[in-house]
């Protein structure tokens, strides 16, 4: 009940904005539990953990892949990756374009810039990412379709400062919106906001969220003896 009351909570909270219940070092009955809630999207940092958990859940779930991602692990998810948030080159592309080839797919993919003032956290510069947008290599990637952006906020408590970046970043997604709109009619998607700092991303535009600790709880640490 815990988790159901949880899941309700945010839902009325969040309105038509997506949740992605970011599953990571959750165990299979934790997601079980949230798939009977209604959770459908699930999101993993690491590729060896979402494929370990796949085979044992309902294949109706929609897989995202939240974390770094390595173009040598892309084979592994590319058989089934409903939406990769991490995308931070150009060369990344290619390699999901060629992994979604060998499947017949097309794999959604988003953008995922750096607005945080951290350099631990990954991400393109809005110059690298609009490099991208208006390169032709990419017109040639036919296997798979940036759906829009991704972003993480600096970890502070500094409210006005999270909200200026995700401003920032609400910004940039429409200017993309508007400028590349006449080859990607697809570009929809802007995720940003996570369990400490969602109600400030969908106040600035958000259209889809990653919260792991607001609906699962905080991850439990062992106690050490």
């Amino acid at each position: 009940m815990f988790l159901l009351d949880n899941y309700q909570k945010i839902l009325r909270e969040i309105g038509q904005v997506r949740l992605v219940a970011v599953s990571k070092t959750k165990p299979i009955s934790d997601l079980q539990e949230a798939y009977e809630a209604g959770v459908r999207d699930f999101g993993e940092n690491k590729v060896q953990e979402m494929c370990e958990k796949k085979p044992h859940l309902p294949q109706d779930i929609r897989w995202h892949l939240i974390g770094h991602l390595q173009t040598n692990k892309v084979k592994y998810i590319a058989p089934f990756v409903h939406l990769i948030h991490s995308v931070d080159s150009l060369k990344l592309l290619q390699e999901i374009n060629k992994q979604a080839q060998k499947h017949n797919r097309i794999i959604n993919c988003l953008l995922q810039i750096h607005i945080a003032q951290e350099e631990t956290k990954f991400g393109l510069s809005y110059e690298e990412a609009e490099n991208i947008l208006q390169s032709s290599v990419l017109q040639e990637l036919k296997n798979i379709c940036i759906k829009g952006l991704m972003g993480m906020a600096t970890f502070t408590d500094q409210t006005e400062q999270i909200r200026q970046e995700f401003r920032g970043l609400a910004e940039f997604f429409k200017h993309c919106q508007t400028k590349y709109s006449s080859f990607n009619t697809d570009f929809q998607e802007l995720s940003m906001g996570m369990s400490g700092d969602y109600p400030i991303a969908i106040a600035e535009g958000s259209t889809m969220i990653r919260v792991g600790s607001a609906l699962f709880g905080e991850r439990e640490y062992p106690t050490r003896v």
